[in-house]
């Protein structure tokens, strides 16, 4: 029964996680539980809600910049839609994820050289 409430609280979390101000007693009402046991069901998995939250964001975030059919919009509007609404935020977090800022991932996915480059995919462990 947890495994599959886990499930659905992450099937949720994606559909919703462009939603900035998306947190835990908004899952958990939206499921009839607790924020507690929201955050239990994460910790379980040797993980938190924040965490599982900020990934996916980021993940989101890799995409779009990866993908040419966003190639026109701006760093800032792919943040914003993936969820963030601190762009300083996005940016350390970003970084710290990928070992590279959403420019470089982007100049990479382009072929478009970019003078800091690094390896544009995720750190290890994260």
């Amino acid at each position: 029964m947890r495994v599959a409430r886990l499930r659905a609280i992450k099937a949720d979390i994606l559909a919703h996680r462009g939603h900035g101000e998306l947190s835990a007693e908004d899952i958990a009402r939206r499921h009839r539980l607790s924020a507690r046991y929201v955050r239990k069901l994460f910790e379980s998995e040797g993980t938190s809600l924040s965490d599982f939250m900020l990934c996916q964001r980021l993940v989101r975030a890799h995409r779009m910049l990866c993908d040419p059919r966003h190639a026109g919009r701006s760093i800032t509007a792919i943040a914003f839609e993936a969820g963030f609404n601190d762009l300083s935020y996005f940016n350390r977090a970003f970084r710290r994820r990928y070992d590279a800022t959403p420019s470089d991932v982007r100049a990479a996915a382009s072929g478009t050289p970019s003078a800091s480059r690094k390896n544009a995919g995720p750190k290890a462990g994260g």
